[in-house]
């Protein structure tokens, strides 16, 4: 039911603006036919100094960051690892207007199809009220590594997925996935240059709730 190649992501930063503030940690799951094939992380030095608030969240240290190399030094290596695949990410409006920006200031122009976890617990738990990561370890029993660590939420959010294919019927989930990334891509996992801008559009706009 998924496309045949997916990469889920997760992005710790500065902020919470994607045109002022910059990432600070990377962590993917490079998926294949159903199934986790690779996994990379990097801390990212953002050039700025990390406020008090973003220290304690995530417990990530301007010393660590310092040390780190920059978004410019990992671009290239980064997208070819998202080039051509559906990005999953849990409220993925985030990390789409990070990517995208940090890519642009780079010279690059990320522009992928995104499937969005918030949006599919929503459509496919229509019950329940809260659809935040926290909600859903509490609800799903996901397995909690390093909350507010890129790599520890990828692998929740990668886990919520495989819960979901398999408490819900499959009709029901190929139809959630149609609605948000296109017949062509949830069946097939092709698409063409428009369905892809359309996609990646649709995905920029997911409301934030």
């Amino acid at each position: 039911m998924l496309p045949t190649q997916c990469v889920v992501l997760d992005l710790e930063t500065t902020g919470t603006s994607p045109q002022y503030d910059r990432i600070i940690e990377i962590g993917l799951s490079e998926i294949e036919q159903g199934r986790v094939v690779e996994e990379w992380s990097s801390l990212v030095n953002p050039e700025v100094r990390l406020s008090p608030f973003i220290i304690q969240y995530t417990g990530i240290s301007d010393a660590q960051v310092t040390k780190a190399p920059t978004f410019a030094a990992l671009a290239e290596d980064l997208f070819e690892r998202l080039r051509g695949k559906v990005l999953i990410a849990h409220n993925a409006r985030f990390d789409y207007g990070f990517l995208k920006n940090e890519f642009t200031r780079v010279g690059l122009i990320y522009q992928e199809p995104t499937l969005c976890t918030l949006k599919l617990s929503r459509r496919l738990y229509p019950q329940y009220r809260r659809h935040g990561l926290d909600a859903l370890i509490e609800r799903h029993g996901l397995r909690v590594e390093a909350r507010h660590r890129a790599l520890g939420d990828v692998r929740m959010t990668w886990e919520f997925v495989c819960k979901a294919l398999e408490e819900n019927p499959p009709e029901a989930v190929s139809h959630v996935l149609e609605k948000i990334l296109g017949p062509l891509t949830s069946q097939s996992g092709s698409q063409s240059s428009a369905q892809k801008k359309r996609a990646a559009q649709q995905a920029a706009l997911f409301e934030v709730q």
